[in-house]
Parts: structure tokens; sequence; C-alpha cells
């Protein structure tokens, strides 16, 4: 059985996480009655914790706004999830422009970990493999990425100061839907209210953002996440390629994801659904195309090439590369 100390100490870890709790639910956590609770508050308040008692038929005990507690508890577990998550954004290129906070943050960690813990770690890092190099992006800085988050939650437009990929600098008002990470970058996806259209801005390329007085609704269909990957696979881009690909959605899907391409998924005149072998039409937008030969090589499924022409030379040309490369074996 637990000893009083390690139940005051389970009970401050209960409070740190937010929010009101009640008499009932604490006892049931720790396995105590209602007056010992009362007792082990009355702990923390002799130790200065600002515990608030809060009354009505939803009441019960909570922290004081904004104080925060030293030192941060985590169990082993918990510091091993919060190191892997660290490991994890650095590869994934997921972190705020300062590179150094991932890096401080679990040394510090690192530093009160258990010896046994930290050697456990250590063998799993050195372990663990990635199926992929961490690309080397451009991050968006903290402030910024709070402020978008800010306005997300509460539906307040917010100003921003972008710089798009040819390098010209505007200001937009939006009205952010939610913020998306995707293949290692962060992006915000909402409304331009000047235009009346849907945008989505990368974040690493927006320099300030402020919030704004006002509100607006949120909005139906489909949620942040889909609206940042139409909003990809129909940027402006050099080429506007056109196909025609014979195979059902998930096979077309495998190597042409959503965010880089638009499908016909269904043909209501004929009952065609997601799993039927057919003919599909598929819009792509890209700078280079280079890229797109293998890509349909890989598909292995009968496709037609409506626009540009360029990509039917680049398909002939990887053919004839193919053909001689089998001859000479």
């Amino acid at each position: 059985m637990p000893r009083p100390t390690g139940r005051v100490l389970k009970l401050l870890e209960l409070l740190q996480s937010g929010g009101t709790r009640t008499v009932a639910e604490l006892a049931e956590r720790l396995g105590v009655e209602g007056r010992t609770v009362r007792r082990y508050v009355d702990q923390l308040i002799d130790l200065d914790v600002p515990v608030e008692s809060v009354r009505g038929r939803y009441g019960g005990y909570r922290l004081a706004p904004g104080y925060r507690l030293p030192p941060l508890m985590l169990s082993d577990d918990e510091a091993l999830a919060v190191l892997l998550g660290l490991v994890a954004g650095r590869r994934a290129g997921l972190m705020t422009a300062g590179r150094t906070a991932s890096e401080t943050a679990s040394a510090k960690i690192r530093r009160v970990l258990p010896k046994h813990v930290a050697h456990r770690l250590d063998s799993l890092l050195e372990a663990l493999a990635f199926t992929d190099q961490p690309g080397e992006f451009d991050t968006p800085d903290a402030g910024v990425l709070l402020s978008l988050a800010d306005a997300v939650r509460h539906r307040r437009p917010v100003s921003i100061r972008y710089t798009d990929r040819e390098g010209r600098h505007s200001e937009r008002t939006l009205h952010a839907y939610g913020i998306v990470a995707h293949s290692g970058r962060w992006y915000v996806t909402g409304m331009d209210p000047r235009i009346g259209e849907d945008r989505t801005f990368r974040l690493d390329r927006i320099a300030d953002a402020r919030t704004l007085p006002g509100s607006f609704e949120a909005p139906v269909g489909p949620g942040p996440a889909q609206r940042v990957l139409s909003g990809l696979a129909t940027a402006e881009y050099r080429h506007e390629v056109t196909l025609r690909i014979h195979g059902t959605v998930e096979q077309i899907r495998a190597r042409l994801p959503a965010g880089v391409a638009s499908l016909e998924e269904h043909d209501p005149a004929v009952g065609e659904d997601r799993a039927t072998e057919c003919w599909r039409r598929v819009e792509l937008r890209a700078e280079r195309l280079d890229w797109l030969p293998p890509v349909l090589a890989s598909l292995d499924r009968p496709f037609v090439i409506e626009s540009p022409d360029e990509l039917r030379d680049l398909v002939s040309a990887l053919a004839d590369r193919l053909a001689s490369y089998a001859r000479q074996a």
C-alpha cells in the first residue's frame, strides 16, 4: 500500500493535469476516503501549493490558474515518452525555429533520469532506425505557431505577414481553421475574407501573426487536414498534368496521395465506387515533371497522358532506357 507521502504527491500530479477534480474522483484515484483527501489537500496548502476549493454541484479542488509548479514530476515511462517524442519531432522536421530548444529540453530530462532508465534509453536510441533521413526544413517561429493556435481556438481573425515561394511579401487577414503537420512541415489553412476563398500557408514563411478583433463561424465540410491536402494538390505550379489511370482508388492513391493529386473517385453515372477497377481522371500540378515517369511505372496500371506533351516524351524516354537495360542483361 502506498505511503501517505506518495499519495500526497499523486494528488499533486492529478491536480497538475488541469481542471477541477471532485473529492469523490480524487478519493477513488487515491484509494482513500473523502476526509483523507481533504487532509492531503491541507498538507499541500501547508507546502505553499495554491490549491483552491470550488463550491457547487461540480465543485472540488483545483490549482490556482497560472501557477507553475516546480519541479515537474515525470514517471520513468513518461520521461521516456517525452524524450522519444522529441527525437521523433527532430527527425520529422516538426519543431519550432528554436532548434536548440528541443536539444536543451532533452538534456534537462536526461540529467534527472535514473541511471538504469538512461541506459535503457541509450540502448533504444542506438537500436532505433528511421526509413528516411531527416529533411533540411525551415521551421516556424514558436510565437507565430502559438498565436495562430490561439486564433484557431477562439475563432478570431489573424493578420499575417507572408513571403511566398517567389519571394513576394504581403500582409493578409486569415480566418484560420486549423494547423496541420504534413510531410515534415507546418501549415495553416483558413479563409481569406478579402477574396472569400480558402488558402493554405506554410508557417515557416509567416514572419508575424497578430490576432484581430472580431470572430467568425467554424466552417462545415472537410476538416483542416483534408483542406491542406486539397490545397497542396491544386496549388499553382509550372505544369498542369491530366491523366487517366485504370485502377481502384486505393491502387492509385498508393503512389499519388491526396497531397499530390486530385482524383475522381466515383462516377455516379455508371455507379462505379472506390473499390472498382475503372478509368479514373487524375489531375496534379508540379514544378518539375522528371519524378512522374518512375511513379507512373511503379503503379503498374494502364494509364493515358492527356497533358502535357512534355510528360509523354519523358515517359517514352524512360521506357527506352528500361528496354535498353533489359537488352544488356
